[in-house]
């Protein structure tokens, strides 16, 4: 192993926690989480080609488990990346003056603190295992650094305010040095379920590309059921967590960090399930025709999105101390301005999965497809979140709806909701199919050969 890897460990893990020091003490709560987002990722863009841009023991412990950092290099490099966070720290504590201590936000307990670590970081490592390592996309996109910086900008948000979404045991400990005079001690916490986080990644990467595990030489063609419907269980679950923990968390950046979540997934999954995660999507493209998912899945891949968001649904509810909220119009809206506003937008989400996620190769946006979808959400979380809530989704809707009877809700608008979101769906497969005729050859379009190879 030569020197310029370790080095290239350090700057990047230096910059990474500085920015997260310079933030926490002098910056917003708007674009605090957002800054550190885009250090990592510009960090991961300029030293991914030298070391790899690890910049965090977990990812370096993920790799290590799933056969892809050697054993020889896991040891010096966590050593350099906790080197570098404690360096950091003791430096924007002295740039500043003030430095700020690691420990569960108040009214948080340990048990929130580590769900809220444990499954970011997880979403962190599986993202990095996936778009960066995996024999499918290794070193075959661009937009690697894009997915895993933009992990921050979801779970930041969205669970920053429980734990301080640390994510790393670096960032842990270079705060936790820095502070120490006013109490050291929450690192170590705090990296075990780091650690546990980057473990369950590695389990849930082999889940959903066996080929890693089986030491298959390249992936299969099509992924086999059982791989396909964890892919949309965990992207359903983790787009669910994040809303439920925005709302409920009071974030400054709501639509931000959900439409980061998406997106996220979308780059890392998109290539083993489609990554739908959202039961209009895959009714819109079972409607589009063209074989792009068999009629036999579509029941289970929507059984498969319920319950990510199911499940979802809970752990926010947990995580947040049993608050739920309720799934109805805003304050000020009539429920047709709510159930019209869903229709129109979940039709936004699922012409643009349609057009730039399932059209024929030649014309497929090949690095930008997460973008592309996750800004829809961008967009339909502002237009219309005061509206409806901005749901698009009836995996999200059911699990917020069920989540909220605990607080004595009803779920009568959800039935509605989903109605309207699914006619989104529908509507987006009509329109494709008017506005993409070339995705639908007509018989004298083929050949003599290809009427002999049909």
């Amino acid at each position: 192993m030569g020197a310029e890897k370790l080095i290239a460990e350090f700057i990047g893990t230096f910059l990474l926690v500085l920015t997260v020091g310079c933030n926490v003490i002098t910056g917003g709560p708007e674009w605090a989480v957002t800054s550190i987002a885009c250090t990592l990722m510009v960090m991961i863009y300029a030293l991914g080609g030298v070391s790899g841009a690890n910049f965090n023991p977990a990812v370096s412990l993920a790799l290590f488990m799933a056969k892809k950092l050697p054993a020889s290099d896991v040891g010096p490099y966590i050593g350099v990346q906790i080197a570098a966070g404690i360096c950091a720290g003791l430096v924007y504590g002295g740039m500043f003056w003030n430095v700020f201590n690691l420990a569960p936000a108040a009214g948080f307990t340990w048990v929130h603190a580590a769900l809220a670590e444990i499954i970011y970081t997880m979403m962190l490592c599986f993202v990095v295992l996936n778009v960066a390592c995996s024999k499918f996309h290794a070193g075959k996109n661009q937009f690697y650094g894009l997915a895993i910086g933009f992990v921050v900008v979801a779970g930041g948000y969205g669970a920053g305010h429980i734990s301080g979404g640390c994510f790393n045991p670096a960032v842990a400990i270079g705060i936790d040095t820095s502070s120490a005079g006013i109490g050291w001690g929450w690192c170590l916490a705090y990296t075990v379920f780091e650690f546990i986080g980057a473990a369950i990644s590695v389990a849930l990467f082999q889940a959903c590309r066996p080929e890693e595990k089986n030491r298959d030489d390249v992936p299969p063609p099509k992924y086999p059921l059982g791989s396909r419907l964890v892919s949309e269980f965990l992207g359903t679950y983790m787009l669910v967590l994040t809303v439920g923990l925005n709302v409920i968390g009071g974030s400054k950046a709501p639509v931000w960090s959900i439409a980061a979540s998406l997106m996220c997934m979308i780059f890392a999954l998109g290539s083993c399930s489609g990554a739908h995660f959202n039961p209009a999507v895959t009714i819109a493209i079972s409607f589009s025709g063209r074989g792009k998912v068999a009629a036999s899945d579509v029941g289970k891949y929507i059984g498969a999105q319920i319950a990510g968001g199911i499940l979802g649904s809970i752990t926010y509810t947990i995580m947040e101390k049993g608050a739920v909220f309720p799934l109805q119009p805003g304050a000020g809206h009539t429920w047709i301005s709510a159930y019209l506003a869903e229709m129109v937008f979940t039709f936004l989400l699922c012409f643009v999965v349609l057009s730039v996620a399932t059209v024929r190769d030649e014309n497929v946006l090949s690095e930008f497809f997460g973008l592309a979808i996750g800004s829809c959400v961008t967009a339909g979380g502002y237009a219309i979140g005061a509206v409806s809530g901005g749901s698009l989704n009836p995996a999200v809707s059911t699990g917020i709806a069920l989540s909220s009877l605990a607080g004595g809700h009803g779920i009568f608008h959800l039935f509605i909701y989903i109605i309207f979101e699914i006619l989104g769906g529908i509507i987006a497969a009509v329109l494709f199919k008017v506005t993409h005729e070339d995705e639908y050859p007509k018989l004298g379009d083929y050949g003599a050969e290809d009427l002999q190879a049909a």
